[in-house]
Parts: structure tokens; sequence; C-alpha cells
């Protein structure tokens, strides 16, 4: 989605307030001994009371509000009778649709553990995610934040999940301009335009470089599953002043 219009981004804003709330509220919610559908409950009632609708479930029939992994899963976990414990790594990931526009959000957190690798991880996940948050420039490259986020891993000895990218949002979950890659990809010679919307969200592991299906049809797991892995997610707008984050509670 390209905006040109003040309510355009008042909308996405409004969404995007949405998600980022129901995520906090979901990640507060967490407790070992609750199952992921039970978490799920959580955020669909968030969603339901702010007159959102999940959008995984409205575009593809989701069978669930929200995606929640547990690690070996990293992505597009369905909520179900899978009991959470202290220690599990979790990822949350929401998006919602009202009056037309999409916001997208996530974030992976431990769960009542404390583990110096895993709390790392956790840390640099974000740090990676607004290293390339801050190369989001109107007139860029549209891989930028790709070519930085690398370099932080590279730095950090990390790996990326090159399988999964970050995409257009706004108008509908994923739409132009189409996948676009958190990692350095020498193929990618689009520009960043004012007024695009998209996510940026890399998955940052600790040896893992794709993500495999499962038989669910759902889930996708690390491709070495001792490797834990993280995601974080932000949707922004590219304006002249700077990316405007979308999905932040407020």
């Amino acid at each position: 989605m390209t905006i040109d219009k003040e309510d355009q981004l008042d909308g996405l804003k409004h969404i995007g307030g949405i998600v980022a709330r129901t995520l906090d509220a979901m990640r507060a919610a967490a407790e070992p001994g609750m199952t992921t559908a039970e978490l799920d409950a959580v955020g669909a009632a968030m969603l339901e009371r702010d007159g959102a609708k999940s959008a995984p479930k409205v575009t593809y029939n989701f069978p669930g509000a929200t995606c929640i992994s547990i690690f070996p899963a990293i992505a597009h976990g369905i909520p179900n009778k899978q009991v959470m414990k202290p220690g599990h790594l979790i990822n949350i990931d929401v998006s919602a649709e009202k009056n037309g526009y999409f916001g997208d959000t996530g974030a992976s957190f431990v769960l009542q553990g404390s583990d110096r690798r895993l709390d790392a991880l956790c840390r640099d996940g974000k740090r990676a995610l607004w290293t390339g948050i801050r190369q989001v420039k109107v007139g860029g490259a549209l891989n930028a934040p790709g070519v930085a986020i690398e370099e932080f891993a590279r730095k950090h000895c990390y790996s990326l999940i090159r399988n999964l990218a970050s995409h257009g949002v706004g108008g509908a979950l994923h739409e132009d301009p189409g996948e676009i890659p958190t990692w350095k990809d020498l193929s990618e010679r689009r520009r960043i335009h004012e007024g695009l919307v998209f996510t940026l969200e890399p998955f940052l592991s600790m040896g893992a470089e794709w993500a495999v299906d499962s038989a669910d049809g759902w889930t996708l797991f690390a491709d070495k599953r001792l490797s834990p892995t993280v995601q974080y997610e932000h949707t922004m707008v590219a304006t002249k002043n700077g990316p405007v984050i979308t999905t932040l509670a407020v």
C-alpha cells in the first residue's frame, strides 16, 4: 500500500495500536500451564473488543486469531492444546484489519525463565529490527534495512532465516511491494518511495538459516531444531521525515 493522505495514516495508526496492545496483553497474560489456545482466546477477545478482525483468519482462513509458536516452531504456529512451560521460547504474531486497514506486529520472549543465551538472543533480535528501521529512507534502497540487519547478525555471530521475508501491508495483509528481504540480497534493486507501507521482521537465529514446513500445513520450524530463533516485527510508513511506526502501543 502507498498512502498520500493524513486520514490513511490515521487508519493505519489505529489498527496498528490495536495489534500492538493485543500483543502486549497476550504476553502479559502468558503463564506456565496455559495452553496456546487459551492465550489465543485472550488475543481474540482483545481484537473483538476493539472492532478488529484477525487478518490471518480473514485472509487465509487460519485456524486461530493469532499465530503462537513455541520453539522449535518459529512462525505461523496454530493455537492448540500445547501447554506453555517455564523457559519456553515463544513467538506471538498479531495481525488484524479494521475499516480496510491492516496492521502486523510480532515479538518473541522467554516465558518465566532465565537463560543467558536466550535473553541475549531476544535482546539482539530487537536490536536487529531497529538496526533495519533506522535505514528506512525515502529514495533509499528497499534492501538497505536487510543489508544493515545482515551486517548486525554477522558482527554478533548470528544467522538469519532467509525464506521468511518482510512484506508490503496496509490495504491487505500481504501486498505490493511483495516480499522484502531482511538480509543482503544483491538482486533487490527497488527503492523506497514516500508513503510506502511495509513491515520489517527479521528472524535472528543461533545457527538456523531456513524455515521448513510441518505436517499441519501452517507451522514453520527452524531447519536446525537446536538453534533458537526469534522474530520481532513492526509495520511502518516511509515518510520524508523518516519511518512512522504504526504498531506502537499507546
